[in-house]
C-alpha cells in the first residue's frame, strides 16, 4: 500500500484528501505539527508527498528544498498560489506536479494515480487482474473471458485496466482521461465516448454484452452480479 503524507494547513481539505485516498486504498496521513515536518517525513518514509505552498512557519517551497536534500520521493504541490510563477518556482524546486485550488477530488486523484504509476513499477508483480472469471492481461494487451479473448488497443486496455482496479465503483469521465493524457492517448470526452462505445463492441463480441456499465453524468464501472 502507497504511503502519502499530506502537509496542508487548511484541515478541511487534509482530511478530504486523506478520505479520498483512503477510499482508493492508499494510505494517507496529514501533516499535525509544522514545526515537525521533516521528523514525520523521516520516520514514515511516504512514498508521495502533497503539499501547500502556504503553511505555518516555513512554506511549502522550503519543505520540497528540505525533502530535496534527502529524498527523491515525488512531490505534487497543491495551491491557491497557482500563478505562472508560482508553478514555474515549484517544479525549479523540485516538484513533479501542480495542482491548483479549488480543484476536483477525482482529477486530483487521477494525477496522483499517474504519478504513482511514472514512480513506480509495480505492474510486474501485477502481470494479470481479474473480475468475475474474467482477466484482464496488461502485458498482452488481451482481455480473457471462458474460451475467448479479445485484442485490445492501448487506449482499451488503458480504459479496462483503470476499471478493473476500482471494480467496486464508477470511475469518472475525468480520472479515465487525465489517466489517458498522462499515458499519451490524447482524448477529450467526444473520443472517449468513442473508444468506450468501440470497446463495448468488441467484449459483446466474446460473450460479454453490457460489461461496462454507465452512470448517467459521471463515468463507468463494471457490471456487477445479480
Amino acid at each position: 500500500m502507497f504511503k502519502i503524507l499530506i502537509i496542508e494547513d487548511d484541515l478541511t481539505i487534509a482530511q478530504s484528501l486523506q478520505t479520498e485516498l483512503q477510499k482508493w486504498q492508499y494510505d494517507a496521513q496529514y501533516v499535525t505539527d509544522f514545526n515537525a515536518i521533516m521528523e514525520k517525513f523521516t520516520a514514515w518514509e511516504p512514498q508521495l508527498v502533497l503539499i501547500d505552498i502556504r503553511l505555518p512557519y516555513f512554506n511549502g517551497y522550503y519543505w520540497c528544498t528540505e525533502i530535496r536534500k534527502v529524498s527523491q520521493v515525488p512531490i505534487i504541490f497543491i495551491s491557491s498560489q497557482s500563478e505562472r510563477m508560482d508553478i514555474v518556482m515549484a517544479i525549479q524546486m523540485g516538484a513533479d506536479d501542480f495542482i491548483s485550488k479549488p480543484f476536483d477530488l477525482s482529477v486530483a486523484i487521477a494525477k496522483i494515480q499517474a504519478l504513482l504509476r511514472r514512480t513506480y513499477d509495480f505492474k510486474e508483480s501485477d502481470p494479470f487482474l481479474s473480475y468475475q472469471n474474467i482477466y484482464l492481461k496488461p502485458a498482452e494487451m488481451k482481455l480473457q473471458y471462458q474460451d475467448e479473448e479479445a485484442e485490445l488497443t492501448k487506449t482499451e486496455m488503458k480504459i479496462l485496466e483503470q476499471l478493473f482496479l476500482h471494480k467496486d465503483e464508477f470511475v469518472t469521465r475525468e480520472e479515465i482521461m487525465v489517466n489517458l493524457w498522462e499515458n499519451e492517448s490524447f482524448v477529450d470526452d467526444n473520443t472517449l465516448a468513442v473508444n468506450i462505445a468501440r470497446l463495448r463492441k468488441k467484449l459483446a463480441g466474446i460473450g460479454l454484452e453490457k460489461f461496462i456499465v454507465t452512470k448517467k453524468g459521471y463515468g463507468y464501472g463494471l457490471k456487477k452480479e445479480g
